[in-house]
């Protein structure tokens, strides 16, 4: 049996970026599973990660010989095949993209010493997340994907109220000790998986495709416009379309989210809405850490990119494509700045720095509530998250 280790490609980590500050790239959820439980599911075992040092007492690796994998490498069946078959010292790429390799000594593992080596072409379609816009815009096509994996041979748990309403109910899953009371669920346009022990309530809306994941609840009145994913012990109300929320984080109240990208440990206040649309119809620029500045997304939609541990007060306005740092706390009137660094206190007013022992003491007491702990591993790697972003916490200078 092969031991699978996920690695970051350097070349793409950084447009990952706030993202990966607290993750290694296969820990990012699009579809419904996060991109390691993808392969795991395939190959049936546990995967290691190949990451930053000081990520790897979290997320580490079984140093034997073992299949390496491009971390931002979706699978599909000929792509799985395709690197089923690779023998010791080959490796698979797609021009200059390795997408993985056999390694015999995980720890002297490096991109280019494998280039020119015993390398095969993959030449067929697969998907790479190589950019933080690509996690929602393979959103759908991932949640159809995942549905598939997820319930093959298997039976849904159905749903008993006789006060909801399904259309195409055969593409809706499902999970042991899910509740579900006096909801519209539409999967005429694609698959809803509702997991295990998760709750949606009276008049909700929800269209496929959309992935509700293991404990987190849709609140009353809310509506899921599709092509959306609410992670793991979360929720969700107001307007949602084409999001993802990687776990741990709430949404609860009414406000509109579209084309955006929220973290763990997120909490948004009561009537928080983002843009996903300029109004003169442009391209959405977005702040890239690779670059120190703003890039061109070439999209026309594109909302907010919220890190892990982020925080926002009670009708705040983002504006189209903002990106928030870990940590930041945005309160205030008006629009804050279309990039928000990582332990930012403030808003549109202007901004200072969250100290790390005040963050620790909001961090502790929002994992408590979901039974975590912000223990040493945890704060080891938000300190380290602290020193890496400082040098974009320049208030007087501006960015």
């Amino acid at each position: 049996m092969d031991n699978l280790i996920l690695f970051d490609d350097p070349a793409l980590r950084g447009n990952l970026l706030p993202f990966t500050f607290t993750r290694p790239v296969a820990a990012i959820r699009v579809g419904i599973m996060t991109i390691a439980e993808k392969w795991e599911k395939y190959w049936d075992v546990q995967a290691g990660y190949y990451t930053q040092d000081y990520l790897r007492d979290k997320y580490s690796f079984k140093n034997t010989p073992s299949l390496f994998i491009n971390g931002a490498l979706c699978p599909n069946d000929i792509l799985v095949n395709n690197i089923k078959k690779l023998e010791k010292g080959q490796s698979l790429w797609h021009d200059q993209t390795l997408l993985a390799a056999r390694i015999e000594d995980p720890k002297s593992f490096s991109i280019e010493a494998i280039k020119g080596k015993s390398t095969e072409q993959f030449k067929n379609d697969y998907r790479l997340i190589s950019k933080n816009w690509h996690i929602f815009q393979h959103n759908a096509a991932e949640i159809r994907t995942d549905f598939s994996l997820l319930t093959k041979n298997r039976t849904s748990e159905g749903i008993a109220d006789k006060h909801t309403i399904c259309y195409k109910e055969e593409n809706i899953f499902v999970e042991k000790g899910a509740h579900i009371r006096a909801a519209v669920l539409n999967a005429e346009d694609g698959p809803i998986y509702i997991g295990k022990n998760a709750s949606i309530q009276e008049g909700a809306l929800i269209k496929g495709p959309f992935a509700l994941c293991e404990g987190s609840t849709v609140n009353m009145g809310a509506k899921m416009r599709g092509d959306t994913t609410i992670g793991p012990y979360s929720k969700v109300g107001g307007e949602v379309s084409n999001s993802v929320i990687f776990g741990y984080s709430n949404k609860g109240h009414d406000g509109f989210m579209g084309n955006s990208v929220i973290g763990e440990w997120c909490n948004m206040g009561a009537d928080t809405n983002t843009s996903n649309l300029k109004n003169n119809y442009a391209s959405v620029k977005l702040w890239e850490y690779t670059r120190g500045g703003f890039a061109n997304t070439g999209l026309q939609f594109c909302g907010l990119m919220m890190a892990d541990h982020a925080k926002c007060g009670i009708n705040t306005m983002f504006n189209t494509g903002t990106v928030v740092g870990v940590g930041a706390n945005v309160f205030g009137d008006g629009f804050p700045r279309n990039f928000v660094p990582s332990f930012s206190w403030g808003g549109a007013a202007g901004f200072s720095t969250f100290q790390f022992r005040k963050f620790e003491e909001v961090a502790e007491k929002v994992m408590e509530r979901r039974g975590h702990s912000f223990d040493e591993t945890e704060k080891a790697i938000l300190q380290k998250v602290y020193e890496l972003t400082k040098t974009y916490r320049i208030w007087d200078k501006g960015l």
